[in-house]
C-alpha cells in the first residue's frame, strides 16, 4: 500500500512539474511595459511608494509573456511565490526603476509579487526569479525612453505631440517599432501613459512585435509633467 501511495504521489509531482515547465516555455516573446508616472496620477489617484516620490522617468510596468496570437499565460505557477530574499542584491534598483503608484502608500513588495505571480512564473523555464527581475531592470537602462524622446524634443511639460512623432522618435532611437498605450485625465484629454517593446524569450533582446495589444490612442496626446 505504501509502494502504491508513494507511485501516486511521484507521479502528480511529476505531472505538476512539466506542467509548469509546459506553460512556462510555451510563450512566443514578452512585451516590456514602461509608464508615465505623470499620466497615472492624471487619471487615478496616486500614491507615492513609502521610499518618496519617485524620480520623474518612465517606471517600469512589466515584463510580460505574450503569445504571437495576442493572448497570454498567466499564473502558471501557484507554487512559485515572490520572496524578496531572491532579490535582495536588485532592491535599491527595483525601489527606484519599478516603483508602485497605487494606493495606499506601500513598500513595493505587493506589486512586484503581483508581477511576478501573474507573469513571471510564466517563464519560469528561462528566467529564474532573480534574473526575471535582474531582465526588467537591464531592459529598462537599455531604453531610455525619456533620453531618446528628448532628442526629437518631445518632454514631459504638458504639451500636446503628434502621436507619430513620438512612434518615431522611439523607432529612430532604439530600432524597434512601439505600441503606444493612451489614458485619459480628468479634463478628458488623451495621455501618453504606457510604452510596449517587444522582447525575445531570453528576456534580452528587442524585436519587432509579433502582434500588437488592441486599443487606440488620439493623433495627438498630452505628456504631462511629474
Amino acid at each position: 500500500m505504501m509502494k502504491l501511495q508513494c507511485s501516486i504521489l511521484i507521479k502528480l509531482l511529476t505531472f505538476h512539474v512539466l506542467a509548469v515547465l509546459c506553460a512556462s516555455q510555451q510563450f512566443d516573446f514578452f512585451y516590456f511595459v514602461q509608464q508615465w508616472p505623470g499620466s497615472y496620477c492624471d487619471s487615478k489617484q496616486c500614491c507615492y511608494p513609502n521610499t518618496g516620490k519617485p524620480a520623474s522617468d518612465f517606471g517600469i510596468h512589466g515584463l510580460w509573456p505574450n503569445y504571437n496570437d495576442g493572448s497570454y499565460p498567466s499564473n502558471c505557477d501557484p507554487q512559485s511565490q515572490f520572496d524578496p530574499s531572491n532579490i535582495s542584491d536588485l532592491t535599491s534598483r527595483i525601489q527606484e526603476e519599478w516603483p508602485s503608484l497605487a494606493c495606499p502608500s506601500s513598500d513595493n513588495l505587493n506589486f512586484w509579487s503581483h508581477e511576478w505571480v501573474k507573469h513571471g512564473t510564466c517563464s519560469i523555464s528561462n528566467l529564474d526569479q532573480h534574473d526575471y527581475f535582474a531582465a526588467a531592470l537591464n531592459l529598462k537602462e537599455q531604453l531610455d525612453l525619456l533620453q531618446v524622446l528628448g532628442k526629437s524634443g518631445i518632454h514631459p511639460n504638458g504639451e500636446v505631440y503628434d502621436l507619430g512623432s513620438i512612434k518615431d522618435a522611439i523607432k529612430q532611437g532604439t530600432g524597434y517599432t512601439p505600441w503606444i498605450e493612451c489614458n485619459r485625465d480628468e479634463s478628458g484629454n488623451t495621455q501618453l501613459y504606457q510604452v510596449y517593446m517587444c522582447v525575445d524569450t531570453s528576456g534580452s533582446n528587442l524585436i519587432e512585435c509579433p502582434v500588437f495589444p488592441h486599443g487606440k490612442c488620439s493623433s495627438n496626446i498630452e505628456f504631462p509633467s511629474f
